[in-house]
């Protein structure tokens, strides 16, 4: 019998006989680990211990101490879900059903749902969790699998489509439920110990505007009931640190329906923040030899053909005619840059050139997926692109991966890095793309950085290195990120003379420190809770006058201190100090100065925090320097009272 190699964890190979599975693997190195298989992760996709193993594939065993068992155990629940649900309303014609980063969704037609029905269909999935039924894999031929479908286009399009290769499918039965499904799946429905639906809402099918409306379930679960206590309550914190909540509270953004669905309206507060991300943005990108450069928002599709997003990306362009031409508004900015390269002739010795733009761009997203700011139609990268020479790629990669850093310390946020490589739709060769996927992997390597495997997950012109932040809620969002590009170097002939004195390619590397200032900002706002550092803050110093007799003493400290920079209001409304003293802290303004006829005779002021930490006393020429030094050092926390 032919045998394969297996690439395990810790990169030993494992030789198998061919046609061996996941779980036939997990034997080979141990009948325990046998016995405690749950499922498999292959190059990075989650999968069920019955599938074949390919040679060479990296190979993780999943059992239930993995980080992979929740995902497995949710969509279990999805299926317990569908199987209430049908119990229920026999007439629902089911659809999708996955997991997701906090539960899962199950997408379902024909049935009228209100969110008061949620109460009747968990009571069931309850009961079909204590009966503890099995969950048992087993395949039919897509012919069968036609014909037990055949009063369900969903299911059918599905065996057109994703299953249209494959002579047999595999289907999931649980008691007198099936489903088809690819898994994996836990081995009972016992094994989930909390469960519990959240919410309903709308969805296209394939999340196309123009395809049937469906009923969406979203629900979790854990493997107890003191995980999903302990989801709950976050969830409910995360509600309160909601950036859409807090953006309306502190009058940061709004995002009208007269606007347009996607399109953020950022007010004096929000853009004060955005004007001191720019900054920072920009000191790193100076610092890091990066010239600033700026593109239109529109251009002529045929430069959106030759970089290639047309033919990968017009879905999701607004494209428009104009004379007779078509143009489209640009959905990324490295095309313009490669344009601008493009214009002037370059030697070896000028390489890497770097550009860096605040640029603005639009992608038309579905409807049913804007969000907020998490996900809009036009937002605004911090983007930058260079061009080096192919030896030049480890050190520039560096340079990258150290800013983003930076900006981590910076506003104390940890993040998740994972390595994305090619997807279906993408351009180039296959040398190409290994060696551009070898390169990236050796850099996250040689720095000994952890990193997860998302195949199919970069850019359509190359693999990525992505960066996801994690908040103070321990919630992951998409951030930063550096893109190898040896296509479009070549899709726009770019070239620099080498010292043969002939016409080398350079490589095209894309970064961004924050991803979008937009998920960004998001970011932020939930992650401080509104209570953004002093640097960042719109309002940094709120002055409070005891009376209207103090009045020209507090403008007076007020102009000492915007005289050094600052962002500071006086609280000039007829109210009580205590009064006062509470609207500065629902607006989350990191100090206050109390002012009365004691400070104002002694030349001092009285310092108060959001914290509500306060002393008197205080020379004002101090607690300016502290300022300063709080400001320069972008310190994440008011610490003038800090014992």
């Amino acid at each position: 019998m032919s045998e394969i190699a297996v690439i395990l964890p810790d990169g030993t190979e494992l030789t198998v006989p061919e046609g061996s599975t996941v779980a036939d693997v997990a034997f080979e190195i141990g009948p325990g680990l046998g016995r405690d298989t749950v499922a498999g992760v292959i190059d990075g996709d989650l999968v069920d211990k019955a599938t074949v193993v390919p040679d060479g594939a990296r190979l993780e065993i999943v059992t239930e101490d993995s980080d992979e068992y929740l995902d497995t155990l949710r969509h279990s629940a999805a299926h317990v879900f569908a199987q209430a649900l049908l119990r229920l309303y026999p007439d629902a014609e089911l659809t999708i059903g996955p997991w997701t980063d906090e539960g899962f969704y199950y997408d379902i037609y024909g049935v009228d749902l209100d969110s008061d029905d949620l109460e009747e269909i968990e009571a069931e999935a309850h009961d079909i969790i204590d009966e503890d039924y099995d969950i048992e894999r087993f395949t039919r031929s897509r012919e069968e699998a036609f014909e037990v479908y055949e009063d369900n286009r969903f299911k059918r399009e599905i065996l057109d489509t994703e299953a249209a290769d494959d002579e047999e499918v595999s289907f999931y039965r649980q008691a007198e439920f099936e489903d088809l499904c690819k898994g994996p799946h836990v081995e009972s429905t016992g094994e989930i110990g909390g469960f519990t639906l959240l919410n309903i809402s709308s969805a296209y099918w394939r999340g196309d505007e123009d395809n049937e409306m469906l009923t969406r379930v979203y629900g979790t679960a854990f493997p107890s009931e003191d995980e999903l206590a302990e989801f709950m309550e976050m969830r409910e914190e995360a509600k309160e640190r909601d950036h859409r909540k807090i953006g309306r509270e502190m009058d940061l953004f709004s995002i009208p329906e007269v606007t347009g669905p996607g399109l953020p309206l950022y007010h004096p507060n929000g853009k004060k923040i955005l004007d001191e991300l720019a900054d920072y943005a920009r000191s790193l990108n100076v610092d890091a030899g990066y010239e600033p450069v700026e593109t239109p928002h529109l251009f002529r599709t045929e430069l959106w053909k030759q970089s290639g997003h047309y033919e990968n990306y017009a879905d999701d362009m607004f494209l428009m005619d104009v004379n007779d031409e078509e143009y489209g508004l640009k959905p990324m900015n490295c095309p313009g840059h490669a344009t601008i390269f493009d214009q002037h002739s370059w030697s070896y010795r000028d390489l890497p050139v770097r550009y860096f733009e605040d640029g603005k761009v639009y992608r038309r997203e579905q409807r049913g997926e804007l969000s907020g700011l998490s996900r809009v139609w036009s937002f605004t990268i911090d983007d930058g692109h260079l061009f080096c020479k192919p030896e030049q790629i480890e050190q520039e990669v560096n340079q990258v991966m150290d800013a983003i850093y930076e900006v981590l310390d910076t506003f104390g946020l940890e993040a998740h890095v994972a390595l994305a490589t090619r997807p279906e739709k993408s351009v180039g060769g296959d040398e190409i793309w290994e060696q551009a996927e070898s390169q990236l992997r050796s850099v996250l390597e040689n720095q000994g950085i952890d990193y997860d495997l998302e195949p199919g997950d970069g850019a359509f012109y190359g693999p990525k290195i992505d960066f996801a932040f994690e908040d103070a809620l321990g919630r992951e969002w998409d951030g930063p990120t550096v893109q190898l590009d040896f296509n479009m170097p070549e899709r726009f002939d770019l070239s620099y003379t080498g010292e043969d004195n002939e016409d080398h390619q350079p490589v095209m590397i894309h970064r961004a420190l924050y991803g979008s200032y937009e998920r960004f900002f998001m970011v932020l706002v939930e992650h401080f809770n509104g209570k953004f550092p002093l640097w960042l803050a719109p309002e940094q110093v709120r002055i409070l006058p005891v009376s209207d007799d103090n009045l020209g003493y507090s403008h007076r400290v007020k102009n000492e201190l915007q005289d050094a920079g600052f962002r500071v209001e006086v609280e000039d409304r007829s109210w009580t100090v205590g009064r006062k003293i509470q609207d500065a802290h629902a607006d989350r303004v990191p100090y206050m100065l109390i002012l009365g006829g004691n400070e104002e005779d002694a030349g001092t002021i009285s310092v108060r925090d959001r914290k509500e930490r306060e002393d008197d006393g205080i020379q004002l020429q101090e607690f300016k320097e502290h300022l300063i030094s709080e400001r320069e050092e972008k310190r994440t926390e008011p610490d003038f009272l800090d014992d």
